[in-house]
């Protein structure tokens, strides 16, 4: 252990100064025999009580004494070598699940945290792991305990990296999430995942030093640049795991004042192309009228079909699903993405390249001499794009596509700007979707009350109908905490006709179209939430949430 000069006795551990030492401890070969327990007392210059409350305050590891141990029922148990290394002991107290380790933040440790039930992490003193070995008759022999660490032993450090990596990434694709965030803080690297549309903490490596490490795997397994800090940097994963097959992850670095932050975006291409027979906009979660107008805009011979939302709303699944609907191989169906999200069987699809010169707007035209019948534009992000989409719709063929905006008069003025003439516009949509994906209420734990007094008098404002009760999230192990377990699709699909084209060439007032758009209010996307919210489907708080009453 490295000398330092003791720092005075304190009462009251501040956050910095116990990351600090664990951080400084846990370099060194005393990770054993409860020895970090006394390092800390030792360094800190504190007393037991005051370290045992900050451990669980700060951290939420706990800590007993030999009395307390001594006291246990027989059902404490040595975990054996199916747990990947980790050398610890599992006992009841207080009717609480705990786990008694050397080191509560290595990374075995953090997994089974991120996999198992909830578990209280416990914190070993000098003497307490050979007490319950004599008391129990367990044998550690085949076990692989928590390997010491030194300042020379570079290649551990890396496994402990690979292996929080791997584990966040498994995570990630076991629980469903969309995308996987690594944050850098003053302390350490946090992981993150977006669950249902939200963020959901995960794992995390308090250790500076291991959180440029972490970025570093990551620039690795993407191929980018390691020693470039400064600037942003794009890749792509092709990530293969022996039990989850091969995985596609989006790779997004961006550096921040603590280092770099990452984000992994999983695109599961075996999603679509394993459920597609079943596939379709009903199991998306369209009401039978939106899905059978969108089904028939979808059949067309020519024109354009736009769906729009922001971020993370579903787009493209409702692009794909219904291009799998009318996929019946008798046409020629190609497609550019930026990426390849799903595979579809019997469709051209090719992926964006900007290194290669292959971008939206140059795959866009070779495709057109490449005799399809359908077209699917990922996304429409210029106006070279935009301008060559709609002259694809004009001369015969039907374009399906998406463009980030709010509302369908956020998409016109998006094609203004791109500088498309609005007869042209006029002429070549079919149709456009606007979509938005609400969390579904857990079945297990949902529960109704009466809306309040501001509720009513918001909604009525707003000339909406005031529902009787209202579905309240509750909490339960079923749903992660989080009262609610999945997500489904609302959405308002305005096909356009001769009059709403006439309005659109003549400019005319916003007012005076939204009055011909919506010839009855329940077309209008915060009217189908709401409808959602009366059903129980979702609750008022995720439509103000995801649509807002403005």
């Amino acid at each position: 252990m490295t000398s330092t000069r003791p720092l005075p006795a304190l009462s009251v551990l501040s956050s910095q100064v116990l990351d600090a030492a664990l951080k400084d401890l846990r370099q060194h070969p005393i990770c054993t025999s409860g020895q970090l327990w006394l390092g800390l007392l030792e360094r800190l210059q504190t007393d037991e009580a005051t370290l045992k409350t900050a451990l669980l305050s700060l951290h939420g590891v706990a800590t007993y004494d030999d009395l307390e141990l001594a006291q246990l029922s027989p059902a404490a148990r040595l975990l054996d070598e199916a747990d990947q290394g980790l050398a610890a002991w599992t006992f009841v107290l207080n009717h609480t699940e705990h786990l008694l380790t050397e080191d509560p933040w290595s990374a075995a440790v953090s997994k089974r945290l991120l996999h198992g039930t909830p578990i209280q992490i416990t914190l070993a003193r000098p003497g307490q792991w050979e007490q319950l070995q004599h008391k129990h008759g367990a044998s550690s022999q085949g076990i692989e305990k928590t390997p010491e660490r030194g300042p020379e032993s570079g290649v551990l450090a890396l496994n402990d990296v690979v292996q929080f990596v791997e584990h966040a990434i498994v995570s990630a694709y076991q629980d469903g999430a969309s995308d996987i965030h690594f944050e850098t803080d003053r302390n350490g690297i946090a992981v993150k995942f977006r669950l249902d549309g939200v963020m959901a903490a995960g794992p995390r490596l308090p250790d500076a030093a291991k959180a440029e490490e972490v970025i570093s795997r990551i620039k690795v397994l993407a191929q980018l640049d390691i020693t470039e800090r400064r600037r942003p940097q794009d890749g792509r994963i092709h990530w293969s795991h022996a039990e989850l097959g091969t995985v596609d992850l989006r790779v997004s670095i961006m550096p921040s004042i603590f280092g770099e932050d990452a984000v992994l975006r999983l695109l599961d291409k075996a999603q679509l192309r394993q459920s597609q027979q079943s596939i379709s906009l009903k199991t998306l979660g369209f009401e039978d009228t939106v899905a059978a107008t969108l089904r028939g805009l979808a059949q067309r011979p020519h024109g354009m079909l736009l769906v729009t939302g922001p971020t993370g709303s579903g787009k493209t699944t409702t692009v794909y699903a219904a291009l799998s609907e009318v996929n019946d191989g008798l046409e020629k169906i190609i497609t550019i993405e930026d990426p390849v999200e799903y595979e579809l069987p019997g469709v051209l699809q090719i992926p964006v390249n900007e290194q290669k010169g292959l971008t939206f707007a140059t795959g866009l035209r070779s495709i057109l001499r490449h005799d399809p019948d359908k077209i699917l534009v990922g996304e429409i992000r210029d106006a070279e794009t935009a301008q060559i989409a709609v002259q694809s719709s004009l001369t015969g063929h039907l374009v399906f596509t998406t463009v980030h905006a709010n509302s369908l008069f956020d998409v016109l003025g998006r094609f203004h700007h791109f500088g498309i003439e609005t007869f042209a516009m006029a002429s070549a949509l079919n149709g456009i979707v606007v979509q938005r994906l609400l969390r579904r209420t857990c079945p297990h734990c949902m529960e109704w009350r009466a809306p309040t007094a501001a509720e009513v008098t918001k909604l009525q404002g707003l000339d909406m109908d005031v529902p009787h009760r209202i579905p309240v999230a509750k909490r339960c192990n079923q749903c992660r905490h989080t009262g609610y377990r999945g997500r489904f699709v609302v959405a308002e699909v305005h096909e356009l006709n001769d009059n709403i084209r006439d309005l659109m060439v003549r400019k005319t007032s916003l007012s005076e179209l939204k009055e011909a758009l919506y010839q009855h209010k329940d077309q209008v996307l915060r009217n189908q939430a709401l409808l959602q919210v009366t059903r129980g489907n979702t609750t008022l708080e995720e439509l103000i949430r995801v649509i807002g009453l403005v």
